[in-house]
Formats: structure tokens, C-alpha cells, sequence
């Protein structure tokens, strides 16, 4: 269902920006959303199966992209980078959910969100966009700056929706071995 949910947020009409070749959708809603409502295994697996049915062809990516050629284009280092973000804050999400008190979860969510695009998506589409483009990091930096206030505001929209997901399926994130409880600590 998360692979599915990654592909219509990526053929929806997207923002061109010029300068990078890369479009402004909302793919990293959902890709970020699978890991924080799925946890880090089965968000990396869903966003992993959206990666390879894209990469077999299907026209799944933004602007109606598919196949193995997206890798020679400037969003090659952004999608790699998804399944990666995924894990990272479905790990991140994992954790927060033990915490007793549920008022700081949206907040928390947000910044696992926003901590795993900026540490693999943004790394990576940089990197990609400096082999890729054939620019400096600087100047792979300067264009990936444009991303930046969208992702935030993406990532407000994901906590909102995971946090309701949780609320209304408390039992759905995946419980890690130390948020098991089995009455002694």
C-alpha cells in the first residue's frame, strides 16, 4: 500500500525547478510516512519494493519516469537515498513511541522526519546532483537548497498523518525488543 501511496505522490504534478533538473513532489511525504508509520524494516521494504518496480520499468517516478535510465539523471542520489530515509525514521519513530508522554509525538515525528531527509536524501541527491550535473558540492548544495523549506513543510504534513495513523492503530508500528514489556525493566 506505501509503495503504492509513493507512486501517486510521485506522478501528482510536480514543481520544475530549471536550475537542477529535479522536481518538487510529494514522493518524500510518502516515502517518509511509510517508515513513520511502518517502523524501519517494513518501511525500508516498502519503499525498497516502490524503487524496484520503478527500476523494472513501471512509469512510477516523478514525471511519469520509470526504468534503470532515471539513474543516469540529475534525481539518481535522491531516490537512491529513499529506502535509506525510510529506515532511518521509521528507527527514529520506533523510539519515540515509547516515550509515556504522547504530547511531544507530532513534534518528535517531525524531526525524525526532517533528521532522516537531511541525512540521506538531501546527502545523497547532493552527491548525485555533483556526479550527475558534473558541479562542485557547493554548487550541488546551492541548487539543493530550494528543496529545503518544502521538506519542511512535508514533513509537518507526515507527523500530522502519523501521528493520527498511531492514534487510530496504536498497534500498527512495529514494537521494538526494549518497548516489549513483559512487567519487569
Amino acid at each position: 500500500m506505501f509503495a503504492a501511496l509513493i507512486a501517486v505522490c510521485a506522478i501528482l504534478p510536480a514543481i520544475k525547478l530549471t536550475a537542477s533538473g529535479v522536481p518538487i513532489t510529494l514522493q518524500t511525504f510518502g516515502v517518509l510516512l511509510a517508515g513513520a508509520v511502518l517502523g524501519a524494516k517494513r518501511g525500508f521494504l516498502a519503499v525498497a519494493l516502490y524503487m524496484i518496480v520503478g527500476f523494472a520499468g513501471l512509469p512510477i517516478f516523478s514525471g511519469g519516469a520509470g526504468g534503470l535510465g532515471v539513474l543516469a539523471g540529475p534525481t539518481a542520489g535522491y531516490l537512491l537515498a529513499f529506502p535509506f530515509a525510510a529506515a532511518l525514521c521509521g528507527f527514529l519513530v520506533q523510539r519515540i513511541a515509547r516515550l509515556r508522554t504522547k504530547k511531544w509525538h507530532t513534534p518528535l515525528i517531525f524531526f525524525a522526519g526532517l533528521t532522516s531527509s537531511f541525512v540521506f536524501i538531501h546527502t545523497f541527491g547532493i552527491i548525485g546532483l555533483s556526479i550527475q550535473l558534473d558541479l562542485t558540492l557547493t554548487q550541488a548544495l546551492m541548487l539543493d537548497l530550494a528543496f529545503w523549506p518544502g521538506d519542511v513543510i512535508k514533513n509537518i504534513a507526515m507527523a500530522i498523518v502519523a501521528t493520527a495513523v498511531h492514534r487510530a492503530f496504536p498497534d500498527l508500528l512495529p514494537r521494538t525488543h526494549a518497548g516489549q514489556t513483559n512487567g519487569s525493566h
